[in-house]
């Protein structure tokens, strides 16, 4: 199992809003929201490691 990491985050309020109404909308938690928003991004601009592809179809 992979090993997360804690991280606190500072964001502006009304990105956490949109955040957070997106996340509703798709059925997930704002940090999996985070997270496949993160994780699409890195692999769109070509720095997710190989073998890291599989974990954003599971979020």
């Amino acid at each position: 199992m992979t090993q997360r990491k804690q991280y606190p985050l500072r964001i502006d309020s009304a990105l956490w809003e949109a955040v957070e109404k997106w996340s509703a909308d798709e059925l997930r938690s704002v940090n999996a929201q985070i997270e496949f928003i993160l994780r699409k991004a890195l692999r769109d601009v070509g720095r997710l490691k190989e073998g890291k592809e599989e974990l954003i179809d599971g979020l």
